[in-house]
């Protein structure tokens, strides 16, 4: 087979003009279905692939988005990157898929890929030491949509796409008042992210709000070794906490393998909450953890409409909320 085929060979052997091939490829309504019939075969015949390249010059444009995590390994990434792929492949667009590794300067370069591969529209969550915002206003006044998501800048005047960080943490709080926990380990993530203040600062209020009187300990983790420590610490000290409260999959990993260590029993000598993508990683345990919901793969879907619409015309600002739902399990 010619792998080299071009609309210029498949209008010679049809005796149409270039014009026609390429409008018929397209399905324009002005050519008939006869024609269209006879093109398409041929170029499936001879396996014309469009010259994407050419188009994107041509366009200013390609049928592709940029996606920037900051790590593409994260259960709660992953998630959202596979929702999102199957979204964007059905609307015909690709995803181009990069990580920056938690830092400024490759999220920089990224960028810089995003624009010279000229993406239809940028999907970003910033790397938590992210502050200048200068790079995204250049962009969005350049006419390139962005899409914050998960972790975004407190600039407003940004697309972004939210979990529900202040209510997951309310009910994790209101939870544990209900089981009549008064001693609890609160195992944030990183301090200097807004999402990890955000829910800090919630979670802390709705114990205050349903009981003053529990005892909370709050803790810093930025991965799963991290959160084992602080809860090998904390319960192995005179006065262990009933429960632990985590506010990530990753930082849930971490104290399960601390409490499986010293083969506590789950909830009789510690209950567990945990804020989580989806079923995955609480039904790895026994009994299954309770947790409150904040689904990677919806909100994956919820930013990619987002996006769509902007393209369709829609591009006034808005912020976007996922709600979060508590799942019951055997471990509170």
């Amino acid at each position: 087979m010619n792998t080299k085929a071009t609309l210029k060979n498949i209008s010679k052997s049809l005796n149409l003009s270039i014009s026609t091939v390429s409008r018929a490829l397209k399905n324009h309504p002005d050519i008939s279905d006869a024609t269209k019939k006879k093109v398409n075969e041929l170029a499936e015949l001879l396996e014309y692939e469009p010259n994407t390249h050419a188009i994107n010059l041509r366009t200013n444009k390609s049928m592709s988005f940029g996606l920037i995590v900051p790590e593409i390994s994260n259960y709660f990434y992953h998630s959202f990157i596979a929702a999102m792929e199957k979204q964007a492949r059905a609307s015909g667009y690709s995803l181009l898929i990069l990580q920056s590794g938690d830092d400024p300067q490759m999220e920089l370069e990224n960028l810089k890929l995003c624009k010279t591969n000229r993406v239809a529209g940028i999907f970003i969550c910033i790397s938590s030491k992210t502050q200048n915002i200068k790079p995204f206003q250049k962009l969005d006044e350049a006419g390139i949509p962005l899409i914050f998501f998960d972790k975004v800048p407190a600039y407003e005047a940004f697309n972004k796409i939210c979990l529900a960080d202040t209510d997951a943490a309310r009910i994790a709080a209101a939870t544990i008042v209900k089981k009549g926990r008064k001693n609890i380990l609160a195992i944030m993530g990183d301090a200097s992210l807004s999402i990890t203040q955000k829910r800090e600062r919630a979670f802390i209020e709705g114990l205050e709000a349903g009981d003053p009187s529990i005892k909370c300990t709050i803790e810093h983790a930025e991965d799963a070794d991290q959160a084992f420590r602080l809860t090998m610490q904390h319960l192995s000290s005179l006065h262990p906490p009933d429960t632990v409260f985590t506010m990530s999959d990753e930082i849930l990993t971490g104290t399960m393998r601390a409490i499986q260590k010293l083969k506590l029993s789950i909830p009789q000598n510690v209950g567990v909450i945990s804020i989580c993508n989806d079923h995955f990683i609480p039904r790895l345990f026994e009994p299954e953890i309770t947790f409150i919901e904040t689904s990677g793969a919806e909100l994956g879907k919820l930013a990619l409409k987002r996006m769509m619409d902007h393209l369709s015309g829609k591009t006034f600002i808005q912020e976007l909320t996922l709600p979060s739902r508590l799942v019951e399990g055997g471990s509170l």
